[in-house]
């Protein structure tokens, strides 16, 4: 009996080490899944570029495992697709921009829509102090940053609408464009956007819901042309090696 009850209180000592090294395990996945992606929005893997399981494994310095996994991840995400033995970045193509921008556009409206019924007082003075302060950015503030802020004023607006799906659909579309709204936020400008900003926030308070929309769609609506010429200057740069300016 004693050697079973020794037995069983082994059982019971190791069982906390396993869960240990599982914590560990998926933080690593996270963190590869997590590096990848951010190698995927900046275009650090190249569009039409077949991916290597080993080489990008040698490269993180971890196993294949977490690599597999988060290539798999990344394909279902939008951001590859399947090729003969293995996977590779999606081309970044005009077609598909206008595709993302045509979705984004539809979910920002459905964001906005349930914004203007569903915000409190709280949210929407909430909303007017993020502007204020994001307005006091200075003037030589990186292209990057800009584009960060400007994700961070429609994410709140997803979030005022009270649909945690349309949010995360919408935070999967920023992150598909991201990198042609860095080429894009060059000429456009912080002030041209602020103002976009303020207006849109203003009818809102205002629960004027068509005012509303027709300002942001306004603020999201790219030309063709303009997509064509962003698409070209971001292949030029991810080819010849460019940074977006200001961008580090």
């Amino acid at each position: 009996m004693s050697t079973l009850k020794t037995t069983q209180a082994n059982k019971l000592v190791k069982k906390p080490r396993a869960k240990a090294i599982s914590h560990v395990r998926r933080e690593r996945g996270s963190d590869v899944f997590q590096t990848l992606r951010d190698m995927a929005i900046s275009y650090q893997l190249k569009p039409g570029e077949r991916l290597s399981e080993i080489e990008l494994a040698e490269r993180l310095g971890v196993s294949r495992t977490p690599v597999r996994e988060a290539l798999a991840r990344l394909v279902t995400e939008g951001f590859l697709e399947p090729c003969t033995r293995g996977y590779m970045r999606r081309p970044l193509q005009v077609q598909d921009v206008l595709d993302l921008y045509e979705a984004r556009m539809a979910v920002e409206r459905e964001c906005l829509r349930y914004a203007v019924e569903r915000a409190n007082a709280e949210q929407i003075a909430e909303m007017q102090a993020f502007l204020d302060k994001s307005r006091k950015a200075a003037p030589g503030t990186a292209v990057r940053e800009l584009v960060e802020l400007d994700e961070a004023f429609h994410n709140r607006i997803a979030a005022m609408s009270g649909n945690s799906e349309l949010a995360r659909m919408l935070g999967n579309l920023n992150e598909r464009v991201r990198f042609i709204r860095w080429i894009d936020m060059e000429k456009v400008g912080r002030d041209s956007t602020q103002k976009e900003h303020g207006a849109i926030a203003d009818a809102i308070e205002k629960r004027d819901r068509q005012t509303a929309a027709k300002l942001m769609d306004e603020h999201i609506a790219l030309r063709r042309e303009q997509i064509v010429e962003a698409v070209t200057q971001g292949l030029a740069r991810i080819f010849l090696g460019e940074e977006v300016a200001t961008a580090k």
